[in-house]
């Protein structure tokens, strides 16, 4: 198995940044991919980008691109999220989660985190 700790989230104003982590451990050899999801109260959950665990392969959402960064540091088994110009829109709880192929979908995603709360205040 494969545990996903993600850290963060909190309170930021409007055209501020964040940038979240996601620590996975356990049977790390066995992640492909990694992604970030995102959930706002009231809808359905959101891909948001994904990033092959070796290589630097990177697939973002079309609306999140230009303002998220998806990276990860092999060594600290670590994948993070830089996001900037945030929006209140943008306010909602990130998931991390693995893959065995790099999709948005999350069904096809096997381990999640627990989330981190994200709040973007106007």
């Amino acid at each position: 198995q494969v545990q996903l700790v993600e850290s963060g989230g909190g309170l930021v104003q409007a055209g501020g940044s964040l940038r979240l982590s996601c620590a996975a451990s356990g049977r790390t050899f066995s992640i492909y991919a990694m992604g970030w999801f995102r959930q706002a109260p009231g809808k359905e959950r959101e891909f948001v980008a994904a990033i092959r665990w070796s290589g630097s392969s990177t697939y973002y959402a079309d609306s999140m691109k230009g303002r998220f960064t998806i990276s990860r540091d092999n060594a600290k088994n670590t994948m993070y999220l830089q996001m900037n110009s945030l929006k209140p829109e943008d306010t909602a709880v990130f998931y991390c989660a693995t893959s065995r192929i790099m999709s948005s979908d999350p069904a096809v995603y096997n381990y999640w985190g627990q989330g981190t709360q994200v709040t973007v205040s106007s």
